[in-house]
Order: C-alpha cells, then structure tokens, then sequence
C-alpha cells in the first residue's frame, strides 16, 4: 500500500506500547473527558495534566517533540474560539473598532479562551499518544470488547480503509498525469495553460477520482460481503487482563477523578 505514511502508529518497545489497547482506550478517553469537564481557569490543574501528558510520552519513547509537532492540528480549533474573547459578558481589558463595530475583550473572555485552547491542546496530545502507540486494529477490537456499537466500530473500520483507497487512486491519477506531461530542459520555456486550464484540469481530476473511489469501494465491499462479512469485527479471544493491568487501570481513573476534584476545589 502507497499510503503507508498515513498510518500514525510508531513501533516502539515501550510499556506503554506493550499495554493492553483495553486500557489505554478506557485511560485515553476517560483523560480526555476529565480535561473537558475542568472547570475555567483551573490553571494549576491544567498544568497537572499537561505534565501527565509529556510524562506518557516520555514514558512511550515517542518524545515530547514529536507529540508536539503533530499537537499541531489542534490550531484551527483554538482559532475558532477567538469570537469568545469579546462575547463573554465581564471586565473590560481593552477595545478596537472596526468601520462601525467595537469589539470588547473581557477578562473572562480571555481566561475563557485560553481554557479552551489548553484543553483543546491537551486532549489532542493524548490522541496522538494512544493512536501513536497502538496499531489501529487493536484499536478496534478494544471499541467492541469495551462495548462501543458494531455500527459505530465498522464506520471507523471503513473511513480508515477507504481512506487508504482514497489516497491509493489520487497516486494512480497524479502518476498517471506526470507520465502524460512533458518537461522541457529550459528553465525559461512555460509548461502548462492558464490559471483557468489548471483550475479545469484540477476540476476533472477531482471528479475522476471521486469516481473511480467509488467503483473501487463498491468492489472491494462486494469481495467483503462474498467473503462473510457482517460489520463484526472477528479476532482471536481477547487475553484475560493481568492484576497489574487492572491496577494500571483503576489507577489512572482514580488519578483522573482526584484531578477533576482538585479542578472544583481550586
């Protein structure tokens, strides 16, 4: 498969990569719910959980860099939340006009901002420790043996398949296009059209590839269908969790819940 580079997952020989999916999806997700629930402003909690986070990584041999850097995509949303910083009734910090609008920003407003992007902030790192240290197979298993709906384990199951084939047939097209385009030696010789022939070439390629992602997917549905499958995810019998496993878990939701009290008592 082209498409390798997608996959998130890093081998690494950790504990936390050796831990059972079961656990890190329960700790995962309970993690991220306690961060959203925190309270405004909770900032010595906030960083408690900031600390928790760069102390998994670590603790993954994934580094905090590379959390870091892929935390990245979690801007647009921050962004996003910049409208709350003069909508939040409270104490005036300061104002701008523009044309015949004033925008206030509040105190609250900002503290209110910067809780969200901290949290935003926070919640993705641990996403991408979890889906960075277990292969998404695992993942899926650990949905349905935790419970999650069939249907809601197969829709991931196909978006993550499909998403593949997606980016397999935008390789063929791209490869397809650079085999029928000529390159002149002279850097002063203009290849190409107008803007406009781009914009249409694009145009067409966008609708080819959706057409041929979707011939592709119905075929591939078909072989699944004719090979048994229901939406059920089959596997091996799950190994029974050690002690310590248990321990592991019922320490990190202890830990999650002594942090959303301190965030109250803060």
């Amino acid at each position: 498969m082209h498409a390798h580079f997608l996959d998130p997952y890093q081998f690494r020989s950790s504990l936390v990569h050796q831990l059972d999916a079961r656990i890190k999806l329960i700790l995962a997700v309970f993690f991220i719910l306690t961060t959203a629930l925190t309270p405004v402003a909770a900032w010595p909690v906030y960083i408690l959980l900031l600390a928790i986070v760069f102390s998994i990584a670590l603790l993954s041999e994934l580094g905090i860099g590379f959390v870091l850097k892929r935390a990245v995509l979690a801007l647009p949303f921050m962004l996003a939340a910049i409208p709350i910083i003069f909508t939040i009734p409270g104490t005036p910090l300061f104002e701008f006009h523009i044309f015949s609008w004033t925008f206030t920003a509040t105190v609250e407003g900002i503290e209110r901002f910067l809780s969200i992007a901290l949290k935003s902030w926070i919640s993705v790192q641990m996403a991408i420790i979890l889906a960075s240290s277990t292969p998404y197979p695992d993942l899926l298993v650990a949905m349905r043996a935790v419970h999650i709906p069939r249907l809601l384990v197969a829709i991931f199951s196909l978006m993550w398949r499909y998403l593949f084939v997606m980016v397999d047939e935008a390789l063929r097209l791209l490869r397809a296009r650079a085999s029928r385009s000529g390159h002149s030696g002279n850097s002063h010789l203009k290849t190409g059209g107008s803007i406009a022939w781009r914009a249409r070439v694009a145009g067409g390629m966008a609708g080819n590839l959706f057409l041929r992602g979707y011939e592709r997917s119905e075929r591939i549905y078909m072989a699944m269908l004719s090979r048994g499958y229901d939406g059920e995810i089959r596997t091996t019998s799950l190994a029974k969790m050690s002690p310590g496993s248990w321990l592991i878990l019922f320490g990190g939701v202890f830990l999650c819940l002594a942090l959303l009290g301190l965030a109250y008592l803060v």
